[in-house]
C-alpha cells in the first residue's frame, strides 16, 4: 500500500505580508503587492516597478544562537527562513531534532520522552530556489571598474588583484541556489534528503511534487518543501526586459498584472518565500500533527520546445490528467503566451467541463515570484479547501476571447472545493502539477 502524503504546516513570507493567515486576508480582499521600484534605481528601466518584499525581519522568529549562525543570509535565505520557521512551528514540531544514543519511544532528545519524534536522518528539505541577488555595489561593480583600462582593454592582472580583494567568499557562496535549503537543513538539524531544483518558474512546484515522492518511496517522513527566489534586481530586470516578458505598464502599475485579459503585455516580477510541511500520515497521526490537506497526485513533463516559450499546443501540459476537481490554481502568469496557451491546455484536458471549473491566478495580485511561485500558489489551494472560498483574478476586465473559461474576474468566490490543483509552466518547456484534497481520514 502506497505511503499517503499530508500537509501539517504552511509558512509564507510575500509582498502582500510576512505570514499565511495575513496573505490570504489580503489575497481575498483583492489588494495589490506591486510598487514602484525601490531595491536599486529602475528609473531608466522599461519597467520600474516590482513586487517586493519590504520591512521583513528574518532574524525576529530566531534564537539569539540561530541569529548569530544565520546572521550572513542572503536575502532569498532569509525569506526561506521566515517561512519555514512558521511552517515548522505550525506542524508542532520540536525547535531542533538532535537524535537520542539511549533509544527509547523518543527519538528526539528535546522532548519529554513520551513524544514521538523522527529521527533526524528521516526528515528532509527540498527547495526551488533561485540564485541569490548579486552583490553589485559592493562586489560585481567595483571589480569590473577595476577590470577594465578601456573600451578593448582588459588587464587581467588588475582583474584577479581586484576580484580577490573585493569579492567576499560568503557573499558569493550565498549566491549559490542549494544554500537556502543547506540552512533550513542547519536550522532544524535536519539530516535526510536535503535538496533543490531550479527549474525556473516551475521549481517550487516541482520540489513539493519530488518531496511527496520522497515520503511515499519510504526515504523520507517528513520534509520541508517550497521555494523560495529574489530576482528584483538590474541583471534579472533586465533579463526579463529582453525577453519582453515584464509588463511595461509603468503609468499603471498597481493593476499592471492583468492575466487572461485581452490587454495584458507581461508579468510583475516579484519575490519571496513559501514552505510546507509535508508528512507521512502515520507519522503525523502519531504526532497528533493537525491535517491541513492530502497530496493525492503529482505530474511532471517537458515540451522538449524552445528555452523560454511552451509548445503553442500545450502537449507537455496536456498530459496531466484528473478525473474531477474543483478548482485550478493558474499558472496565469499575464504573457500572452503563457495564458491562451494554458487555457488550451485546460480545455484539452477537461473537454466541456473546463468551462465550469473556477480557474485563478494569484499572480494578478502577488506579481510573479518565480521558484517560490509554486509554493505560495499550493498554499492558497489548501486555504480555498479549508474555507471554501477561492481568491479572484484581478484586473480582468477586457475577456480575452482566447482566454474564455471562469476565471473568478475581480471578486473571491464561494466554492465548495474538495479538490484542487495547482499548475506550474517554466522557462524551458517545465511543466509541473499537484492536486490537493480535503483530508478525510
Amino acid at each position: 500500500m502506497s505511503r499517503r502524503v499530508v500537509i501539517t504546516g504552511m509558512g509564507a513570507v510575500t509582498p502582500l505580508g510576512h505570514s499565511v493567515e495575513e496573505v490570504w486576508e489580503r489575497l481575498l480582499k483583492c489588494e495589490s503587492g506591486i510598487g514602484k521600484t525601490t531595491l536599486f534605481d529602475a528609473s531608466t528601466f522599461p519597467t520600474q516597478f516590482a513586487a517586493e518584499v519590504h520591512d521583513f525581519d528574518f532574524t525576529a522568529c530566531l534564537s539569539p544562537e540561530a541569529v548569530v549562525d544565520q546572521k550572513d543570509a542572503a536575502r532569498n535565505s532569509q525569506f526561506m527562513i521566515g517561512a519555514a520557521m512558521q511552517a515548522w512551528k505550525q506542524a508542532a514540531l520540536p525547535e531542533k531534532l538532535i537524535d537520542c544514543v539511549s533509544g527509547g519511544k523518543c527519538c528526539n532528545a528535546l522532548c519529554d520522552g513520551d513524544a514521538f519524534v523522527p529521527k533526524s536522518d528521516r526528515v528532509g528539505v527540498y527547495l526551488g530556489a533561485g540564485e541569490g541577488p548579486p552583490d553589485f555595489d559592493n562586489s560585481i561593480a567595483p571589480t569590473v571598474a577595476a577590470w577594465i583600462k578601456d573600451e578593448n582593454d582588459v588587464d587581467w592582472g588588475i582583474w584577479s588583484k581586484v576580484a580577490f580583494e573585493r569579492m567576499d567568499a560568503t557573499v558569493e557562496l550565498e549566491q549559490e541556489p542549494n544554500i537556502p535549503s543547506a540552512r533550513v537543513a542547519r536550522l532544524f538539524g535536519l539530516r535526510g534528503p536535503i535538496m533543490s531544483c531550479l527549474t525556473a518558474c516551475a521549481a517550487s512546484t516541482q520540489a513539493i511534487g519530488e518531496a511527496t515522492d520522497l515520503i511515499r518511496a519510504n526515504d523520507a517522513d517528513i520534509v520541508i518543501a517550497g521555494g523560495t527566489h529574489s530576482m528584483i534586481h538590474p541583471l534579472g530586470t533586465t533579463g526579463f526586459n529582453r525577453l519582453t516578458a515584464l509588463s511595461i505598464r509603468n503609468d499603471d502599475y498597481k493593476t499592471s498584472s492583468r492575466p487572461f485579459d485581452q490587454t495584458r503585455d507581461g508579468f510583475v516580477l516579484a519575490e519571496g518565500a513559501g514552505a510546507l510541511i509535508l508528512e507521512e500520515l502515520e507519522c503525523a497521526k502519531r504526532r497528533g500533527a493537525k491535517i491541513l490537506a492530502e497530496v493525492i497526485g503529482y505530474g511532471s513533463t517537458g515540451d522538449a520546445f524552445r528555452v523560454t516559450d511552451q509548445h503553442e499546443d500545450g502537449r507537455g501540459g496536456a498530459r496531466l490528467d484528473i478525473d474531477k476537481i474543483d478548482y485550478i490554481s493558474a499558472h496565469g502568469t499575464g504573457t500572452h503566451e503563457n495564458d491562451s496557451i494554458e487555457t488550451h491546455v485546460i480545455k484539452s484536458v477537461f473537454g466541456d467541463r473546463a468551462y465550469k471549473i473556477p480557474i485563478s491566478s494569484v499572480k494578478s495580485m502577488l506579481g510573479h515570484l518565480i521558484a517560490a511561485a509554486g509554493s505560495i500558489e499550493m498554499i492558497t489551494c489548501v486555504l480555498a479547501i479549508r474555507d471554501n472560498i477561492v481568491p479572484p483574478t484581478t484586473n480582468l476586465h477586457t475577456p480575452d476571447p482566447q482566454c474564455d473559461l471562469d476565471y473568478v474576474p475581480n471578486e473571491p468566490r464561494k466554492v465548495n472545493v474538495n479538490i484542487a490543483m495547482s499548475n506550474s509552466f517554466g522557462f524551458g518547456g517545465q511543466n509541473n502539477t499537484i492536486i490537493i484534497r480535503q483530508f478525510n481520514g
